[in-house]
């Protein structure tokens, strides 16, 4: 199982700069290419160190997780540098959780839940004042706040006829995962979480994301929507969701209406909920 195509990837990186190395402590150790959670990591005995693609999300991220507690959910406590950094030069560190992707996509969203209920209280960052990235923009546009003119092959069109149904909605936003499809891992039954990508939208949102993710991405099976109608104002929450990422890959500079039909299946499936 692989995360969406249409993700915005970071900076990749062919080696492990002996400086960063040193930073984290690891210089002594024999650094290990590896793929966890589906990104490039160097694995440097219990560290694992990654190139990331934001600093001031990485480090907002590595703060919050540092004292996060979530029952039922192993986090990946980040590694402070040598002189207490959290970003060296474009690099994170944290310990490293045994696990792999699995098709788990209910144990997911419960981890969905268990984690939001345990950043219920977090402020809102100020990291993400301002922001103008591709994620960003793709979530003000599926909520109304912003308008962008996207690619009809790639999605556009679609979009727009989902928009249509989009209504008011009474749900309260919070710090959520924004990207958890891809950022959970298994091994056993206590599921893991690799990272935070932090949103201020309501907690029903981010689950329905995994949801439509689950759909377009993933080989769900067309009950999982149901799973989950328990949920606040679920139909419009999967409706801005598939909406999100509707306007993420028309706006994917990788994008063609070849990785589109996912995203078609899961725009059906919300659309007999609404």
């Amino acid at each position: 199982m692989t995360a969406a195509p249409v993700l915005p990837s970071g900076p990749t990186g062919t080696t492990l700069p002996p400086h960063v190395r040193t930073a984290f402590g690891v210089q002594d150790t024999e650094p290990r290419p590896v793929v966890w959670a589906g990104r490039r990591a160097w694995h440097c005995g219990d560290v694992l160190v990654r190139p990331v693609p934001d600093n001031a999300v990485a480090a907002w991220s590595a703060g919050v997780l540092d004292g996060l507690q979530v029952e039922g959910l192993r986090l990946a406590h980040p590694v402070r540098s040598s002189d207490g950094r959290w970003v060296v030069a474009g690099w994170a560190a944290s310990r490293y959780v045994p696990g792999v992707l699995e098709p788990r996509y209910d144990a997911v969203i419960e981890a969905a839940n268990r984690l939001h209920a345990a950043t219920a209280e977090l402020a809102r960052p100020r990291v993400l004042d301002g922001r103008d990235d591709l994620l960003a923009r793709s979530a003000a546009a599926a909520w109304g706040e912003r308008r962008l003119s996207l690619d009809p092959a790639t999605g556009g069109t679609l979009y727009a006829e989902l928009a249509a149904y989009r209504t008011a909605v009474q749900v309260t936003p919070q710090v959520v995962h924004a990207e958890l499809f891809g950022a959970v891992l298994f091994d056993g039954d206590v599921p893991a979480l690799v990272d935070l990508v932090p949103a201020w939208r309501p907690k029903e949102w981010a689950a329905a994301v995994v949801v439509v993710d689950a759909l377009a991405w993933g080989g769900a099976d067309d009950t999982l929507p149901h799973r989950w109608a328990h949920l606040d104002e679920w139909p419009q929450m999967l409706l801005r969701a598939a909406l999100y990422r509707l306007a993420l890959h028309a706006q994917h500079p990788e994008a063609s209406a070849r990785t589109l039909p996912g995203l078609e299946r899961a725009a059906g499936l919300v659309t007999a909920l609404l």
